[in-house]
């Protein structure tokens, strides 16, 4: 009788490698650089593969395992906040408008890194790599539904969520998300790696989740509070691995060192501009506010990614370029992005408003030395005008964008918040404009990628946005009413003034909260 042979049960260690490093093979009958012709053509060297290291060593059969059990809390949740009518329980409608911006401008991003990571991951020769990619690209389908899931029961009830995928497609400051996914994912596979999972998750998405989701819990959204921490715990993972593959990429060679400072020169400043829209729902539109953005910069960005910048000095890495000039605008941001918002609220899928005194206040305690200076007599300004024979104010004319970033050129001069920053370039006999240094050397060191950028205002110039049937030309016609139309924003119910709007009349009818008539609840 033979005896049994029992066979040693694998480590964490050795079966994370058998299900990853085991599952990959050589080919044979095409050269492994034909197969794999991407993670060379940026420049990046790489020696040795097996070298990557995910630092949690999950396999795909206990990652479904342990996203099974987040879903199932999460949908109980979701469903016991719609049975309990939660929309009603937030502190006031004004904080609906946060999660439109929401749903709009963060939850496809989402989506497009899903993309992006399963693009990325079919072009690395390394089994390591494709593994993590695989999985972030789940994780990031997971993302969209359930922020999705979760904020279409607001649909039910409020404006200005029904047509979030065509906004994304064709408003104009949504092209400011839109704009950076595209650039990173039509980047190189390593390329792809440093903007979204080093800048963008792991530099940058804590100001989005953490500081955002604790605002959301003091305005009493369980719904939004529950999908972002689901997320979180993903980010967490993700930040890990961002900063193993910048690791990863500088241990390899030293001719990679200079190929990543650029990308996080470039990588950091995309991401800080995009974060202008994540400031301003911040400071203005959290009725109950958590910590200022200003506070959140310094938390999130000073220490924690001064702290990242000092360990990747030893590779020889310093801090991006545009470092201090951000320091900086953390005290300017979030105040001239609600000034732009507030004079083009007619034209924008959410509405907007002037604090009232209390929250002046509160902005002048947080910004001591800035917005009691620079931005509070101009709030004050438009709040009389609003209420007087005038009316409320809308801007007429179209913005400036930016080439690059495509934010409106709104922000000021570094050290001089009196002037407005305006930079400029000629190529190929064309002009083109920038709203700061940093976005202008973007542009010079790749100007073919640039100089085809779908810029909003432009296209609406050019006759691109308005319905078939329409000649803007034509007397009697107002172009801008047409390029709502052709948003399909519905004009005075997705926009505008809020407190005539039918999201503030219907919650106070639904809630019973029947307060003073004012520009807050």
């Amino acid at each position: 009788m033979d005896t049994r042979v029992v066979k040693k049960k694998l480590g964490l260690k050795e079966r994370y490698a058998a299900m990853t490093r085991g599952l990959h093979w050589d080919t044979t009958y095409q050269p492994m650089d034909k197969v794999f012709p991407y993670d060379k053509y940026e420049g990046i060297k790489i020696h040795d593969w097996d070298k990557w290291e995910d630092p949690f060593r999950l396999t795909m059969d206990a990652y479904w395992k342990y996203q099974a059990e987040k879903e199932k809390k999460l949908y109980a949740v979701i469903e016991a906040f719609a049975q309990s009518h939660g929309e009603l329980g937030v502190t006031d409608a004004r904080y609906i408008n946060a999660l439109k911006l929401f749903i709009q401008g963060v939850t496809p991003l989402e989506y497009y890194a899903h993309r992006g990571f399963a693009h990325a991951g079919r072009q690395f020769t390394g089994a390591g790599a494709r593994v993590a990619s695989q999985m972030q690209a789940v994780d990031e389908l997971r993302h969209f539904q359930t922020e999705t899931h979760a904020i279409s029961h607001y649909n039910k009830y409020y404006n200005g969520m029904h047509n979030a995928n065509h906004w994304f497609d064709n408003v104009w400051y949504l092209s400011v998300p839109k704009s950076f996914f595209e650039d990173a994912y039509s980047g190189g596979p390593f390329e792809f790696l440093t903007a979204v999972s080093f800048s963008f998750e792991y530099v940058l998405t804590n100001l989005l989740f953490v500081p955002f989701m604790s605002g959301a819990a003091h305005n009493g959204d369980l719904s939004t509070v529950t999908f972002g921490f689901s997320a979180q715990s993903d980010e967490s993972r993700h930040m890990t691995l961002g900063i193993e593959c910048i690791k990863f990429m500088l241990e390899q060679d030293p001719g990679n060192v200079p190929i990543v400072q650029r990308w996080m020169d470039k990588w950091f400043w995309r991401g800080y501009r995009l974060l202008t829209l994540v400031a301003m729902m911040q400071d203005y539109m959290l009725p109950k506010r958590v910590m200022s953005w200003k506070e959140a910069w310094e938390m999130y960005a000073e220490s924690n990614g001064g702290a990242l910048f000092a360990d990747l000095a030893r590779y020889g890495i310093r801090k991006p370029k545009g470092w201090e000039d951000a320091c900086e605008g953390k005290d300017h941001i979030s105040h001239q992005a609600w000034a732009t918002f507030y004079q083009y609220g007619h034209a924008a899928a959410f509405h907007t408003w002037i604090p009232s005194k209390d929250e002046l206040d509160w902005l002048s305690s947080k910004y001591p030395d800035t917005f009691q200076r620079h931005y509070r007599a101009r709030l004050e300004h438009w709040g009389e005008q609003a209420e007087g024979k005038e009316g409320r104010w809308y801007n007429q004319i179209l913005p400036m964008l930016c080439q690059v970033c495509q934010v409106p050129t709104l922000f000021t001069e570094p050290g001089d918040a009196t002037e407005i920053a305006l930079r400029e370039t000629t190529y190929h006999g064309m002009k083109y404009h920038f709203c700061s240094d940093h976005c202008k050397e973007i542009f010079e060191h790749e100007p073919k990628k640039y100089v085809q950028a779908w810029i909003p205002v432009h296209q609406i110039y050019q006759g691109s946005c308005y319905p078939d049937e329409i000649n803007p030309a034509s007397p009697g016609d107002s172009p801008v009413r047409e390029v709502i139309r052709y948003y399909g924003i519905n004009g005075g119910e997705d926009n505008g003034e809020f407190s005539s709007s039918e999201d503030r009349q219907h919650f106070r009818q639904w809630s019973g909260r029947m307060k003073p008539q004012g520009h807050g609840e």
